[in-house]
């Protein structure tokens, strides 16, 4: 894909970035002098195992806060919010998919699709004002990415397959249309042909919902799907 032009408002914006874990000379440390990711981009970040890919998506994320640098999501400094502000912003305006995908496992699919909604007004308000408007918005959600409304929406989470939670995990990212949609490897566990279907319904709901996307994997092979590729030894030095 060509990339998305440059503007003056990307979506993300890392400048001077240091982050350490813990004091000793032999801690791990990510110094980035700049990331950026451009409004309804998709962006694919690889590098090895223990590179700092995760380490990274926390930063952006908001839970991890750097020791150095300007961290900028959506326009706003995350590094120069209180944690409670940090949260909020994150429940507001990101979607978050897991590698270990998170889900509460007593809680049925459609339950955990909506229990975003119980922690941010804004994306509440873009599925509906009333209750039946949001369990109509996570029934679509799921429908599209393959779960069967009928019978396995109402399915706990400890049920499912592990496609099947993949699938309800996105789906509880996109529920209320977030700017920004953060995705950690969630296509790890799956075999080639879950992983094809998967990535089309992915992309398919950042087009809707005109979010920009940043994933993580360690599959080359899948990058090409994506407008722009990072790889993280490239732009970073421990």
């Amino acid at each position: 894909m060509e990339n998305p032009s440059r503007g003056d408002n990307p979506t993300i914006l890392l400048s001077n970035t240091d982050f350490r874990w813990g004091t000793s000379s032999d801690s791990f440390r990510l110094r980035i002098d700049q990331f950026r990711l451009e409004g309804k981009e998709s962006n694919i970040l690889v590098g090895p195992s223990g590179s700092g890919k995760s380490t990274l998506l926390g930063i952006i994320c908001g839970t991890l806060k750097p020791q150095e640098g300007e961290t900028r999501v959506l326009g706003h400094r995350l590094e120069e919010m209180g944690d409670l502000a940090r949260d909020r912003f994150r429940a507001d305006n990101l979607g978050i998919i897991f590698q270990q995908f998170n889900l509460l496992p007593y809680l049925s699919a459609i339950d955990n699709v909506l229990l975003p909604l119980n922690f941010s007004m804004s994306k509440k308000h873009a599925c509906g004002l009333t209750q039946a408007e949001c369990y109509s918005e996570a029934e679509k959600l799921l429908e599209t990415l393959g779960i069967d409304i009928k019978s396995t929406a109402k399915q706990k989470a400890v049920e499912l397959s592990i496609g099947q939670q993949q699938r309800v995990a996105a789906a509880r990212a996109f529920i209320g249309s977030p700017k920004l949609i953060i995705a950690d490897e969630p296509t790890s566990s799956l075999d080639e042909e879950i992983q094809s279907a998967f990535l089309d319904q992915l992309f398919l709901q950042k087009e809707k919902t005109g979010s920009s996307l940043l994933m993580v994997s360690h599959n080359p092979r899948i990058a090409e799907r994506f407008d722009t590729i990072t790889e993280l030894d490239k732009i970073s030095h421990t």
